[in-house]
């Protein structure tokens, strides 16, 4: 037996009409699980509904000898997030894993983005992740067990031209996921954040110079990259931290090309100013090479460790 099984597992998987979700619904349901496969059915850039999507996946599944029922409400509504766990539990009786894949993608310069653009975004992606995991954690945590994988992007923790709308909403999922790992912890409830990079819908709609300034940078590399742009490569990553396997929460997890590694937010020793009075604008000029720099570094768990690290660092100019 396989040490990532998931059967008697129920996994929800939001936008699992196509792309990166379908490959975690297919791969999920290979492993034992029964899957809500949700999909909205709309346009990569969030327009329009079908049921075409959701139910062909199912059928796959079935096909395959899997379980899977068909969701077909939208994430961006409280009354969607609470349909697509009711679906769950309606058919399964329980909810195990939730992946909060669904999204779509509306480019624009940051001087040129409006609140259409920046609702859109935030309603589905944020929000929308919220509005599932709410009342999925609810029954996990009467469970005592749940698994909880938030879909975030690179431009969420890195950045990239043209998506700041689209950022806002994915680094806000990084929040969200760093407390839903603190307060799930004691419950059996595991979280980590995904930066997922593969060939899809959303990229294909990406802006034509950045797809030909992406093509320029991996010129050089592009045979090695083999199918490594296939959903497919991101799909093994996000199945374990689903499984119950994986011990990992509170991980920024990235998986690119074949390459999966770990992402974080850290701060390094920087500089103590004086306690009798608050450090000057001059004082922090001269000493901003050291607060900047990036050497020794710790990893903060939350808030007051943060504060704990401050105050060793405290202690260690004194």
């Amino acid at each position: 037996m396989s040490a990532v099984d998931f059967n008697g597992r129920v996994a929800i998987v939001t936008g699992a009409g196509g792309g990166l979700g379908r490959t975690y619904a297919m791969d999920l349901a290979k492993r034992g699980a029964a899957v809500v496969v949700n999909d909205l059915g709309g346009s990569f850039d969030g327009q329009g509904s079908s049921h075409n999507m959701a139910d062909q996946v199912v059928e796959e599944i079935r096909a395959a000898g899997g379980k899977a029922v068909a969701n077909y409400d939208s994430v961006g509504t409280r009354a969607g997030g609470e349909g697509i766990v009711q679906s769950a539990l309606d058919a399964f009786g329980r909810v195990d894993v939730v992946i909060n894949n669904a999204g779509h993608l509306r480019n624009a310069a940051f001087d040129e983005i409006d609140d259409e653009i920046l609702d859109s975004l935030i309603n589905v992606h944020l929000k929308g992740a919220i509005y599932v995991t709410q009342p999925a954690y609810k029954v996990m945590k009467q469970q005592g067990y749940g698994r909880v994988v938030f879909a975030s992007s690179a431009a969420g923790a890195f950045g990239n031209p043209q998506q700041g709308a689209y950022a806002a909403a994915k680094a806000g999922l990084l929040g969200v996921m760093n407390v839903l790992s603190l307060e799930g912890k004691q419950h059996g409830v595991l979280c980590n954040a995904l930066l997922p990079t593969a060939n899809s819908r959303m990229a294909a709609a990406m802006d034509p110079k950045q797809l030909e300034a992406f093509g320029a940078q991996y010129a050089a590399f592009g045979e090695q990259l083999g199918n490594a742009y296939l959903p497919d490569f991101v799909t093994p990553l996000v199945v374990y931290l689903a499984s119950e396997a994986c011990t990992s929460t509170h991980g920024i997890y990235s998986a690119s090309v074949g390459h999966y590694a770990r992402a974080f937010i850290a701060v390094n020793d920087g500089w103590t100013g004086p306690r009798e009075a608050p450090a000057s604008a001059d004082e922090l000029a001269s000493h901003f090479q050291q607060i900047a720099e990036i050497g020794e570094f710790s990893i903060p768990e939350s808030l007051s460790d943060e504060f704990a690290i401050i105050q060793r660092n405290f202690s260690k100019s004194r």
